[in-house]
């Protein structure tokens, strides 16, 4: 009687935590899948705000330069890490859609022992090119040393990020995006109140807020495991029973280093333009960081929907059904396109109310503004390739996207940079490229998805992977 508790127990939140992305309507199932997770990620990007408001109204503007010259460092060196994850939710969503359970947990633990694996390699990395990155960006003199305690701290805590964002990839593969949206509200609430009380009251500043972003991703992570372990048995992890599976491995591999080095190479094209900006001084680089926080929300509402395109593209894919693959992506289009059409226009409009909550310094103001106009302002444009990479790597064409996206997001910003902002020397015409190269980028990736698509028609049981 126990074990038959048990298993109706399994069944209803297997019901309740997890969306039938196969049958019946799609557009209502993609808000329901897309709207956690676009929370979550806005929700997490406010949480990391407060880590430049806080310094910036508190501290000093240095700190919050300090804070925000790290953010394009840190997302170049876990972004071959957080590629992976993507791997796990297409390896994983994929196996669903194909029925095949008993290689299910295979890859879910596979997942997570690569996370912490990952997570403390990270560690040593962090450790190793905090200083020479740094300096190689040109960060000034006056915000170097905060930078590099910042970045050395924050690194401290990339196991429990990895954990998180692995464990968080494999409850989305099964349409579960509202339990991390919790475990990121609970952990994000942490680290709001440690922000004011190490940078308020102990006046810690930029090494203050570093160490209350590392509590508060043990948080997250340590609410994410306690969750799989209560999975039902093919979803279920515990740190005993971690292991590494070859085929697994080798599928996560397979389409999660390519997005993870796009990821990188990406990265790395805004460590140059980080560097340019960084030539403007501490006030650019502090208006820059200041306007960035909007921009990366008005980036996570287009994600929710990448991830609702890779997640449903790949089980449905699985299932051999081309055709509800193509509406999968049309749903996704549109409601990237329109709602973050609309967060953009709104952040345009009350940009002068939003960047106060950053900064005060005139000069500041001004660069932030900026780059609001001329970046955020057209941030929706970027849905053409980013939601259409994300179905192709949903079809299991990751390398594709990638060399695309290198080709028009990373190599012409930095031509770019080299040519156009080197002749013309000003502020406007160094960000100008970040819209122009989502244009470019995005006719590339949504001629390829169409050729893809047509060669996938005829005969979609033959094409298992990429070739």
């Amino acid at each position: 009687m126990r074990r038959i508790r048990e298993n109706k127990t399994e069944n209803n939140n297997k019901k309740k935590n997890a969306v039938d992305m196969l049958h019946g309507s799609l557009w209502d199932k993609i808000i329901l899948f897309a709207l956690p997770f676009m929370a979550t990620s806005v929700m997490q990007q406010l949480f990391n705000a407060t880590d430049t408001a806080v310094v910036g109204r508190f501290a000093s503007s240095q700190a919050m330069a300090a804070v925000g010259a790290n953010a394009s460092l840190i997302a170049l060196i876990v972004g071959l890490f957080t590629g992976l994850s993507m791997g796990t939710n297409v390896t994983v969503a994929r196996l669903i859609g194909q029925g095949r359970d008993g290689r299910i947990r295979d890859a879910v633990v596979t997942s997570m022992t690569i996370a912490i694996l990952s997570g403390m390699l990270l560690i040593i990395i962090g450790f190793l090119v905090s200083r020479p990155m740094l300096t190689l960006m040109g960060t000034p003199e006056n915000v170097l040393e905060q930078a590099v305690l910042y970045l050395r701290i924050y690194m401290l805590g990339m196991p429990f990020l990895m954990i998180y964002n692995f464990g968080s990839a494999v409850l989305r593969s099964k349409g579960d995006s509202k339990r991390p949206l919790y475990c990121l509200l609970a952990s994000g609430l942490f680290n709001v109140v440690l922000n004011m009380v190490f940078v308020i009251v102990f006046h810690w500043g930029v090494a203050g807020v570093a160490i209350a972003t590392d509590i508060s991703s043990g948080i997250s992570a340590a609410l994410v495991l306690i969750i799989l372990s209560r999975e039902e048995a093919r979803f279920r992890v515990t740190l005993r029973g971690l292991y590494l599976r070859k085929d697994p491995l080798k599928e996560i591999l397979r389409i999660g280093v390519p997005a993870g080095l796009q990821g990188m190479v990406f990265s790395f094209s805004n460590i140059i333009l980080q560097s340019a900006i960084n030539s403007f001084g501490s006030d650019a680089m502090a208006g820059s960081a200041a306007a960035q926080n909007l921009e990366f929300i008005a980036y996570f509402v287009i994600n929710a929907f990448v991830q609702a395109a890779v997640t449903f593209t790949s089980q449905n894919y699985g299932a051999g059904d081309m055709k509800r693959c193509n509406e999968v992506y049309r749903w996704c289009m549109l409601f990237g396109v329109g709602s973050s059409f609309i967060v953009d226009m709104s952040f345009a409009l009350l940009r002068y109310q939003l960047i106060g909550l950053f900064a005060t310094e005139p000069e500041v103001i001004r660069f932030a503004v900026i780059r609001v106009l001329t970046v955020c302002f057209f941030n929706f444009v970027a849905n053409s390739y980013e939601i259409t990479s994300g179905a192709l790597r949903g079809l299991g064409y990751s390398i594709l996207p990638t060399i695309l996206t290198v080709i028009g997001s990373c190599v012409f910003r930095i031509f770019w940079v080299f040519t156009v902002f080197r002749a013309m020397g000003s502020f406007r015409s160094l960000i100008a490229v970040y819209p122009i190269s989502w244009v470019f980028t995005g006719a590339m990736v949504i001629i390829a998805y169409v050729i893809v698509r047509h060669r996938l028609k005829k005969d979609l049981p033959a094409v298992d992977k990429e070739s």
